[in-house]
């Protein structure tokens, strides 16, 4: 009884203290970045991993303990969970949410490919060594257009008209990026506070998942409902926050770059890597369920966004 006491006191605790110390980590991450001169584009794509650690530490810290079930209903529910909160919560409180097509089309295209590799892998049982090398071959085309001119595109052997068009969706982006994150260069106090705080939700994370586990297993609760919903809605609360926040300010298409850059690093770093020195586990119902949820959000998600943008 008293080990369940306890558990019912660390996971509100150390869900609190991660919240508070995830909202630190990336403002002064914002700062650091900054003083590095970071593009705006790949600023969006460190914040966002940034606002994933409580999600990605869950999950990692289920599977090395061989809960495997909870690790992937974390990193998919989160999935889930940052689509309906990030995109469906912050139009409802915007009213609507405007966003450029070409931005859909670029973040979109990336997204899609994530999804459906991670639908395929999950669904097939493939490895995650597999998963990794199917994720890269949609990810780096779209790192390299961000961090690409015009010149080194072509170098690549892109038209012209593409060129141009893809150069105008990252431009798109940057200025809504550029108004949504604050990167004013910081000092040496913000990168030791960053390094805290990276500390503090880490160590939250994990004991918020291994007090869920023991709550779950007390309660006769499914692994998919640990991981996929309860830690995955408390471990995902930072980035609907900033949804919101950029939704209200009409910032839609840093609202769409945020979801769907956090759900790519969700998928990489919190569920295919772990799973290379781990291993996935074998198909199963709860997972095939949520993965299918997962990319069919997706899809649904960006013919919305497309046909509502402008």
């Amino acid at each position: 009884m008293s080990s369940l006491v306890l558990a019912g006191a660390e996971f509100p605790a150390a869900g609190l203290l991660g919240l508070g110390a995830s909202y630190t980590l990336v403002s002064r991450l914002e700062r650091v970045a900054g003083r590095l001169r970071l593009s705006e584009a790949i600023l969006g794509l460190v914040v966002a991993l940034a606002a994933d650690s409580p999600e990605i530490t869950s999950a990692v810290t289920a599977s090395v303990h061989g809960q495997r079930g909870i690790g992937a209903g974390v990193v998919l529910g989160s999935n889930v969970f940052n689509l309906a909160a990030l995109l469906g919560l912050g139009a409802i409180v915007a009213g609507r949410i405007t966003l450029h097509r070409r931005v859909v089309i670029l973040e979109g295209a990336t997204a899609t490919w994530v999804a459906a590799v991670t639908v395929i892998v999950v669904w097939a049982g493939w490895s995650a060594g597999i998963g990794v090398a199917l994720v890269l071959i949609g990810v780096l085309p779209y790192v390299l257009v961000l961090v690409s001119t015009s010149a080194m595109l072509a170098r690549f052997g892109i038209s012209q008209s593409v060129t141009q068009w893809l150069r105008a969706a990252v431009v798109e982006e940057e200025e809504e990026l550029a108004q949504a994150i604050q990167s004013r260069a910081g000092g040496r106090l913000d990168g030791a506070v960053l390094a805290a705080s990276l500390v503090v939700v880490i160590t939250a994370s994990a004991v918020m998942e291994r007090s869920a586990e023991s709550l779950g297993r007390h309660f006769g609760i499914s692994s998919l409902v640990i991981g996929g919903v309860v830690l995955a809605g408390v471990t995902s609360l930072p980035n609907a926050v900033g949804a919101i926040y950029l939704a209200g300010r009409g910032r839609g298409s840093a609202v769409l770059s945020e979801a769907m850059n956090s759900n790519m690093l969700n998928i990489a770093i919190g569920l295919l890597l772990p799973g290379i020195f781990l291993g996935l586990g074998g198909p199963s119902g709860d997972g095939i369920l949520v993965a299918a949820w997962y990319g069919c959000l997706t899809v649904l998600s960006l013919a919305l966004s497309f046909a509502g943008g402008a």
